[in-house]
């Protein structure tokens, strides 16, 4: 098994090789851009392997272009020499989007994705056990002396193997999980990140120089605040917390902002709110968050506003 070190390594490099690619294919390329590129492929030959790869997740996207029939019998009648570039030009846009739009990117960086709708219970190497939540990322990096997965989007719930040899950490952000215990829940939201311990501690550390970490302790969330940089220890119920393993959500005065963004995990389309005065307004209740039909409904009821839906948008206005 790679060490940490190498393994962040490989991550960071499927990252700057799906950063070359839509780069690549950008029009405006420079020739200062080209060989730029080339001196990062011939910098080590494990670059040219990941950008290898993410050409080949490229192809999936080109392919899904051939397999919709609107976009395959698409075609540009050339009158001018300018037109079948504008022609190439739209293709490549279309493959680089659907390359984005097919989670391209957090597919190079990920060693295991959660599907909308998917809720998957993965058995680690060292014992320990992890249940993504829909729509949720993560990489392990492990070694001789530390074990680290990095929650990459979402949520996770994990139930640690004891190793006192090897410390179990979950890098969130800018900051690290330690477990002290054996059983704690990490949620990377848009604005927050949150844990909630269900069996003995964890420890939260900062990168931060100077900030003083964060014990969050059985029957405890911790709330941390990327954008202030702040952080909150508050009791509890890690039965309502940890609803989301049983299909539910149970919110108590939540903005619907934050039902949305809980919504979208299991839908594959787009769900917008119409206003800041509505995405602050408070929902409560318990919600079969993985029907989106049926919260739809529960949220038109509560709040008395409605929806429409075109295609994958769906829309909810006061």
């Amino acid at each position: 098994m790679p060490t940490r070190q190498g393994a962040r390594a490989q991550h960071r490099r499927h990252v700057e090789a799906a950063e070359w690619l839509l780069r690549n294919r950008d029009a405006s390329s420079s020739a200062s851009d080209r060989a730029a590129f080339q001196l990062w492929l011939d910098e080590d030959p494990g670059n040219r392997r990941a950008y290898e790869l993410a050409e080949l997740l490229m192809g999936d996207a080109r392919a899904a272009i051939e397999s919709d029939p609107e976009l395959r019998s698409f075609k540009v009648k050339p009158r001018s020499v300018a037109k079948p570039v504008a022609g190439c030009l739209l293709a490549l846009a279309l493959a680089g989007g659907l390359f984005v739009a097919l989670d391209g990117p957090m597919r190079l960086q990920a060693d295991v994705i959660s599907g909308a709708g998917e809720r998957p219970v993965i058995a680690l190497a060292d014992g320990s056990t992890m249940q993504l939540n829909a729509s949720s990322a993560v990489a392990y990096d492990y070694d001789g002396a530390q074990r680290t997965v990095r929650l990459l989007r979402g949520q996770a719930f994990f139930q640690v193997a004891r190793d006192p040899a090897r410390p179990f950490g979950v890098e969130v952000g800018n900051a690290r999980v330690v477990a002290l215990g054996t059983a704690f829940d990490v949620r990377l939201g848009e604005a927050e990140t949150d844990v909630t311990v269900t069996q003995h501690a964890v420890l939260v550390e900062f990168a931060e120089s100077g900030r003083p970490a964060v014990r969050v302790a059985e029957g405890q969330q911790g709330i941390l605040n990327r954008g202030t940089g702040t952080s909150e220890v508050k009791p509890s119920d890690p039965t309502l917390a940890l609803a989301w393993r049983r299909g539910q959500l149970v919110v108590d005065g939540a903005p619907l902002s934050f039902v949305v963004e809980e919504m979208s995990r299991h839908f594959s389309g787009r769900i917008v709110i119409a206003g800041e005065e509505l995405a602050q307004r408070r929902v409560s209740g318990t919600l079969a968050i993985t029907d989106t039909t049926a919260t739809l409904s529960f949220i038109q009821r509560a709040l008395g506003v409605s929806t429409f839906r075109i295609g994958p948008l769906i829309v909810i206005r006061g």
